[in-house]
């Protein structure tokens, strides 16, 4: 009985579980971390060369999925973007607010899975997000015009070392409630799009660019796995 029970168990992991295949798409090297409210797996990052790739497999209603790439580390993970403490491995942390996010919520509203590229706290490298398998609308998306490290505006230009590293957004740079959608304008009436989220809609239009811009932004398919690509 025993061993039919626990033959029964892991089937049933294996089959409520979802992949998500991570792929370095840069001409450099990136180190990708990633958090779930409900589960944080292979310790939250890894290190991609140029091509490389990671799967992690996590659970079947993951909940606040974000995955992010780290750029520019030093030996003791201290990141030009996305750090996340002195690891390869993040291990439930988030990143430092600014960098480029693919975020997941896995069989949610009617079983469905919520999934979009978010540019909300700001860019440092593009992102897309491709379902494989599943059903419904399923849409490839983060697909933008050009890199806005090159177009940025001046004002939201995170420099290291005399590069551009990072273009910032409004909330990220100036922390204004206007611009983040806090206090008086925490709701879609009192907090819509600004020139400084335009600049990122109108190069990204399906990416998220402020913190209201659902309609645009979120895409749903149902029981897929998924790929994220940097780059």
């Amino acid at each position: 009985m025993f061993i039919k029970a626990f033959f029964l168990v892991n089937v049933a992991v294996v089959v409520f579980a979802r992949d998500i295949h991570i792929i370095n798409n840069c001409g450099y090297k990136i180190w990708p971390g990633w958090y779930g409210q409900n589960g944080t797996p292979d310790g939250g990052g890894t290190t991609l060369n140029p091509g490389a790739s990671h799967t992690i497999n996590v659970p079947n209603d993951w909940t606040s999925g974000r995955i992010w790439a780290r750029t520019g580390c030093d030996g003791n993970f201290n990141c030009d973007t996305g750090s996340c403490g002195n690891s390869e491995h993040c291990n439930g942390k988030w990143g430092a607010a600014g960098p480029s996010l693919a975020e997941f919520g896995l069989h949610k509203w009617q079983g469905l899975d919520f999934y979009d590229v978010s540019l909300v706290d700001g860019f440092n490298v593009q992102v897309k997000i491709k379902p494989n398998g599943g059903s419904g609308d399923c849409k490839a998306i983060g697909a933008c015009r050009e890199n806005l490290l090159d177009s940025c505006p001046n004002e939201l230009k995170l420099v290291k070392n005399g590069h551009t590293v990072e273009c910032q957004s409004a909330c990220t740079k100036f922390h204004n409630p206007e611009y983040c959608c806090t206090g008086d304008h925490g709701k879609a009436e009192t907090c819509g799009p600004s020139k400084y989220s335009r600049f990122f809609k109108e190069r990204c239009p399906n990416d998220y660019s402020y913190a209201f811009d659902d309609k645009t932004s979120t895409f749903t398919c149902k029981d897929a796995n998924y790929e994220v690509h940097f780059c």
